[in-house]
């Protein structure tokens, strides 16, 4: 991840990459920077010469990678399902929680960091409303009201409706992907079945 970061020592690229690992493995509450110092082969002075804390290394491991990279790549690979057009909102659901799964899998060390630490560190959170959130929600909005006027989608906020499709894609493959890969779960496309089937009684339109 840090390789190609031409402004970075090697020291401090070692020191990046020892704390990405750890942090995805333990948390970053759990994570001293003794053992960074330790997996990264430096002395753990080292880290506070470039780092001013535990806390500036988390940010630094998680901020230029949300801005730089993560961002504009969940939103060009988002705009992939988002700028495709599908017949009934059911298709378009399972081409983006497949969508989704393909990143997630990809991206699972930087993403496990994300969820831990998102919820209890303001600044990762504005930054991913600023680069990811804005960009994708108007998206969004667009695709509810296309599948409302085709009269697929409930009338209501649109909002309201990303909010709870997108919690239920995204609880289940975090919970399966990153979270707990080692429970004892079905066949993906058994489980994928079951979202689409719950999502489409929640918000699509009963015929009578």
């Amino acid at each position: 991840m840090f390789n190609d970061a031409d402004n970075l020592t090697e020291k401090q690229k070692g020191i990046l990459t020892a704390a990405t690992e750890l942090f995805a493995e333990k948390g970053y509450a759990a994570t001293s920077t003794s053992e960074i110092a330790k997996k990264a082969g430096v002395a753990e002075g080292t880290i506070f010469r470039h780092y001013k804390s535990k806390k500036d290394l988390l940010l630094t491991v998680v901020s230029p990678v949300m801005i730089k990279i993560i961002g504009p790549y969940i939103k060009k690979d988002l705009y992939n399902v988002l700028d495709a057009e599908f017949d009934h909102y059911e298709d378009f659901l399972r081409a983006m929680i497949a969508n989704r799964i393909n990143f997630i899998t990809d991206n699972i060390s930087f993403l496990r960091i994300v969820v831990q630490e998102l919820p209890f560190h303001e600044e990762l959170k504005n930054q991913a409303v600023e680069h990811i959130g804005k960009d994708i929600f108007e998206k969004l909005r667009g695709v509810i009201r296309y599948y409302q006027e085709k009269g697929q989608i409930v009338p209501g906020h649109p909002d309201a409706i990303i909010r709870m499709v997108g919690s239920s894609i995204f609880s289940y493959i975090l919970s399966r992907y990153v979270l707990f890969p080692e429970s004892a779960w079905e066949d993906e496309e058994i489980e994928i079945d079951r979202i689409i089937q719950l999502l489409s009684n929640g918000i699509g339109m009963i015929d009578e």
